[in-house]
């Protein structure tokens, strides 16, 4: 799938990355997985995710440990991270997973139903994101090569559209009260381009 939304699944055991790659098969994402928390390190240095599932308990680096890492780094601080935890010790877990930066967790064995959902929310966030940066490069290019009356005037009425939509659907999901930090971030994007469009619309 050329261009597909990638999610990085990060598991020492092989059997649960190839049941989790069989119950995301039916959304538009490419799984990509790896059995250890230094593996998933360096793929997140070549590739750009949209999620991580992450288990916790791993050898060498578990998966507390691999979210430190995972949130120090500028490159992928802002990557959601939704933990893989046991039955047994959900609580503790869920509570130091929070801790070190995951916006979820979910309970081994997962239900395949609540994992879609939660994946397809991260998944519309991650494609609002990269629409707020395309609006925002765009209007970048706009100023910068000084575009014409004529055209800088579609050029905004394009932006000022574009940003509405995705701003409705921001709203939307956040009524779902899922990914609230991703949701914060996106929001700031937008309210920031938002901002410029309407300085730019006042003419100043």
């Amino acid at each position: 799938m050329p261009h597909a939304t990638k999610i990085l699944a990060v598991d020492d055991r092989e059997e649960n990355l190839t049941a989790l790659a069989a119950v995301l098969d039916s959304l538009p994402v490419d799984v990509v997985t790896v059995t250890s928390g230094r593996d998933a390190l360096r793929e997140l240095l070549r590739e750009e995710f949209a999620l991580i599932l992450l288990d916790v308990v791993m050898p060498d680096m578990d998966g507390f440990e691999t979210a430190g890492h995972i949130k120090s780094r500028a490159r992928t601080r802002d990557v959601p991270i939704i933990f893989l935890t046991a039955a047994g010790s959900a609580g503790d877990q869920a509570f130091r997973g929070y801790e070190a930066g995951a916006v979820d967790y979910l309970t081994k064995p997962f239900d395949p139903w609540l994992l879609r959902a939660k994946v397809s929310v991260f998944l519309e966030l991650h494609r609002r994101d990269l629409q707020v940066r395309r609006q925002a490069a765009v209007l970048r290019e706009a100023i910068s090569d000084g575009v014409g009356e004529a055209a800088s005037d579609r050029v905004l009425k394009s932006l000022h559209d574009g940003v509405t939509l995705i701003e409705d659907d921001l709203a939307e999901l956040r009524a779902h009260a899922a990914g609230a930090a991703a949701l914060d971030r996106i929001e700031g994007h937008v309210a920031e381009l938002r901002a410029t469009l309407d300085t730019l619309a006042e003419g100043g």
